[in-house]
């Protein structure tokens, strides 16, 4: 018998030092970028460990934002709608949804 390869679809989840995806890595390293903005700021002022410490949290909130996602907890009923998404579609969302600055309102007009 020979063995055949049988083609999965990963989506864009290939893992780079076992625990960053591709997508994941980026957003650490935009969250790293933010941070190291406030490391140079506290550095001006003497608080270097600080700065290191702020830069590494930032980091670590870009890593939850591009790897986690929402968990279904059937007591919320808000996570019944999202669960299972990642954190950073639904971010993605939420902006799309703030800059179409359109109101759609249903309003019943009284019957006379």
């Amino acid at each position: 018998m020979g063995s055949y390869y049988i083609p999965r679809d990963l989506g864009g989840e290939t893992r780079i030092l076992l625990i960053f995806s591709v997508k994941s890595l980026i957003t650490t390293a935009i969250g790293a970028g933010v941070g190291l903005i406030f490391y140079l700021i506290f550095s001006m002022l003497g608080l270097g460990t600080v700065g290191i410490i702020t830069m590494a949290v930032f980091a670590l909130i870009g890593f939850g934002i591009g790897a986690c996602k929402i968990p279904t907890i059937a007591g919320l009923p808000f996570t019944k709608k999202v669960g299972g998404e990642p954190i950073s579609e639904i971010i993605v969302r939420y902006v799309k949804f703030r800059a179409n600055r359109k109101i759609y309102a249903y309003t019943k007009e009284e019957e006379k």
